[in-house]
């Protein structure tokens, strides 16, 4: 029987003291390691299925994603993801959902790259720089507002209320591009291109800017934040238990606004570091929909920020060298999303019988674990 007792996470019951550490090591791998397997195994059925090599596919994507200057493209693209992860992990931890990540990022991407070219013109550029990653980070947060006061004082489904801000804020980051910030220069919907120098420097001897640096630096504070310090352990309990929040005096609707809020910051500054770093501008009905790639990465490492890490590398290497292989291979630029889509299949298929089978812990929120294995028991009386 399982100890009640929750571990760091707040959320997964720690095992009980005859559980090996075989067993507790078998697990780990099974929760976390084997959808991942299974899912790029079943891709090599795909390719040879419609008639591709996956040997030179896969060998291209390590090439690319590792090899030679990719290693440098992968760790560019880790800065914003990163810190779109911590936003994630933040918010999940307390059983909240903020699925408006999408508006969150380009809200503050729109902020950034609408303004930051004004304030290059009229201050230093470190300035320039502090005054934009403060805006995009203010953007992001003041995005989850609306949501997060309803969540507080109503009780009301974050997941619809964040759902429909991110609609709403879509829509207005493309009117922000193609009205106020539109570069008049140009006939194609997109704001102004930063300059190569107006934008982060690179690391001496690298192509990779400093935005990783500071990604780095803000992800580890916000794993001590959640596992060092009092607020950590109230984060804990809240999550763990609403009604022993309550009792032993944690403001519960204050909690909520916190979450929400800094969720919000770090992905707008997830925002402000990419746009600082590497995009420079923004296209109107661009997005690169991050939130729904390292979703279920961010559920693989536990909702821990720092074994979300080695996920998240591995998922900027399949992106990174996957266009190009796919490319390669005489497939679609976009092949590489089937895999994640069947991370998710096989992460929801290992959580169903891990809890119906009782295989001991589970990374998943309880909503999403509810959710999660009461459709396959749907399926199957159907």
């Amino acid at each position: 029987m399982s100890n009640p007792i929750s571990d760091a996470t707040g959320m997964i019951p720690l095992p009980s003291d005859g559980q090996s550490k075989l067993s507790k090591v078998m697990e780990t791998l099974v929760r976390t390691i084997l959808p991942v397997v299974l899912a790029l195994l079943t891709s090599v059925v795909v390719l040879i299925v419609i008639g591709k090599d996956p040997w030179f596919f896969y060998s291209e994507v390590f090439r690319y994603g590792v090899m030679g200057n990719g290693w440098q493209q992968t760790i560019r693209l880790m800065a914003p993801l990163l810190l779109y992860s911590a936003g994630l992990i933040v918010v999940f931890r307390g059983k909240l959902w903020n699925l408006g990540y999408d508006a969150q990022y380009l809200l503050g991407s729109v902020v950034v790259a609408g303004f930051s070219p004004m304030l290059i013109e009229v201050m230093p550029l470190w300035a320039a720089f502090t005054v934009s990653l403060i805006m995009g980070t203010a953007a992001g947060a003041a995005w989850t507002l609306l949501p997060a006061a309803l969540k507080a004082r109503y009780g009301t489904n974050e997941i619809i209320t964040t759902l429909m801000m991110s609609f709403i804020g879509i829509g207005i980051s493309n009117m922000l591009v193609r009205g106020p910030f539109q570069n008049p220069d140009i006939h194609v919907p997109q704001t102004r291109v930063l300059p190569v120098a107006d934008m982060f420097p690179q690391i001496p001897g690298t192509r990779i800017h400093i935005g990783i640096i500071i990604s780095v630096v803000v992800v580890l504070i916000i794993h001590l934040l959640l596992t060092r310090t009092s607020f950590g352990l109230r984060l804990d309990v809240f999550g763990s238990s609403p009604k022993t929040a309550l009792h032993v005096g944690i403001n519960s609707p204050q909690m909520i606004l916190i979450l929400f809020i800094l969720s919000g910051a770090l992905i707008g500054l997830a925002a402000s570091v990419d746009m600082l770093g590497y995009q420079g501008n923004l296209r109107a009905n661009i997005n690169p929909g991050y939130g729904a790639a390292v979703l279920p990465f961010v559920f693989l490492g536990r909702l821990n920020i720092l074994t979300t890490i080695p996920f998240v590398a591995f998922y900027c290497i399949l992106d990174t060298g996957g266009r190009l292989a796919s490319l390669d291979s005489g497939l679609d630029t976009h092949f590489l999303m089937i895999v994640i889509a069947l991370i998710l299949v096989f992460m929801s298929v290992i959580e169903y019988f891990g809890v119906k089978k009782d295989l001991g812990q589970s990374y998943l929120p309880p909503g999403l674990r509810r959710a999660v294995t009461g459709l396959f028991d749907r399926g199957a009386r159907a």
